[in-house]
């Protein structure tokens, strides 16, 4: 029975309360209209809701760990430049990329304790966000992570072909914990992760990631980045 529940009553994310709001009040005009409309209605106002669910997740704790930042599948993992705005040192580093549809959670993560460093907001087009030069091209915000050790992350959220809004909850010299809640993006989109140099990925190339809960990376490990296959 608990597991029903959680599986009915999830939490739903500020930001999903006005557009919940709208596509219900739509919904009873459209019911006015004609009631065929008004159940097309209904079907809208809870996928819109379904969309802006924020689950509460399990994250490992032990340090050290780097944790997703997004829920949906590992698209790519290379080594590029971080982006220019957050002023790293320009030294190419393992990214892996998360891309999210729109019937995955939203709701952004952060990968490991830290203190935010820097916030940065690059303009940009609206490109499909699978693209890989959409991690230079699109709109993103930026966030600069300076962990314990002395080393640092860069986590990008980046808009997509759909989303047109990115909303960041942090700001600069704050805190922040693995797992905690950093912001999110309306609606289909894509988050980078850069990890520091040297360091390997325990997720492969089409492997689905769990915002707050599946590991990426362990800083503390010299195991060489992992590969997968699909069987």
């Amino acid at each position: 029975m608990d597991a029903i529940r959680q599986a009915l009553f999830v939490r739903i994310n500020r930001e999903g309360w006005p557009f919940i709001g709208l596509f219900a009040t739509a919904s009873l005009l459209l019911f006015l209209i004609a009631e065929p409309l008004g159940w097309i209605g209904v079907v809208l106002t809870a996928w819109c809701a379904y969309f802006f669910r924020d689950p509460d997740r399990v994250t490992p704790t032990r340090a050290g760990l780097v944790i997703s930042p997004a829920d949906g599948v590992v698209q790519m993992i290379g080594t590029h430049l971080p982006p220019l705005e957050l002023d790293m040192e320009p030294v190419e580093r393992t990214r892996i990329s998360i891309f999210m549809n729109v019937f995955d959670v939203h709701v952004n993560r952060v990968p490991a304790d830290a203190t935010v460093a820097a916030v940065a907001y690059h303009p940009g087009r609206f490109l499909n966000a699978s693209l890989d030069k959409a991690s230079l091209d699109n709109e993103r915000n930026s966030l600069r992570l300076a962990l314990a050790d002395g080393r640092e992350l860069a986590v990008v959220q980046i808009a997509g072909l759909i989303a047109r809004r990115i909303k960041c909850y942090v700001a600069s010299k704050q805190p922040v914990r693995a797992g905690e809640r950093f912001g999110m993006i309306r609606f289909g989109s894509r988050v980078d992760v850069y990890l520091p140099e040297g360091v390997g990925t325990l997720v492969a190339v089409g492997q689905r990631a769990v915002a707050g809960e599946t590991v990426l990376a362990d800083l503390g490990s010299a195991e060489p980045s992992r590969a997968g296959e699909v069987r």
